[in-house]
């Protein structure tokens, strides 16, 4: 029984470390600060746990600021109608989300709008986030703190 237990202990201590690296919206975002922004995509990084893509917005000063948008798993946001080609460097897009708690560029981008107008949910179901922001007419950053 002991030759047993040992690997499966290991084994569960394996299987449990992904999941608790895993975080709760309120751990990182701030209901408290939505935002929309309003930029050109830079980068896509379409993979597990959350997909996520970085968008240069200009602010009222005409300088640039990058922006790292976090969303739900890929296979949450196929469920919700996109595609892995929805989204391509060089699209404008605009982001309705919640900032990060850490006053960081980063924010989790709720609600996006796609260049052809179609709208998607990109959040998660089960992050106890709130399904979307309120509704705020688009931003810059630099006027939205």
């Amino acid at each position: 029984m002991q030759k047993i237990a040992l690997p499966m202990l290991a084994l569960l201590a394996m299987l449990a470390g992904p999941a608790l690296a895993h975080h709760a919206f309120s751990a990182e975002f701030d209901t408290a600060k939505p935002i929309t922004l309003k930029g050109v995509v830079t980068k896509i990084e379409w993979m597990n746990p959350h997909a996520w893509f970085y968008i240069d917005v200009k602010t009222d000063s005409g300088a640039v600021e990058h922006w790292q948008l976090e969303t739900g798993a890929p296979i949450e946001l196929a469920r919700r109608g996109w595609r892995k080609n929805d989204l391509k460097v060089g699209d404008e897009v605009t982001v309705q989300g919640f900032r990060a708690k850490d006053g960081t560029n980063t924010a989790n981008a709720r609600m996006v709008n796609l260049p052809d107008g179609k709208k998607v949910f990109s959040g998660s179901a089960e992050d106890g986030a709130p399904a979307t922001p309120p509704a705020t007419p688009p931003t810059t950053p630099s006027t939205h703190e």
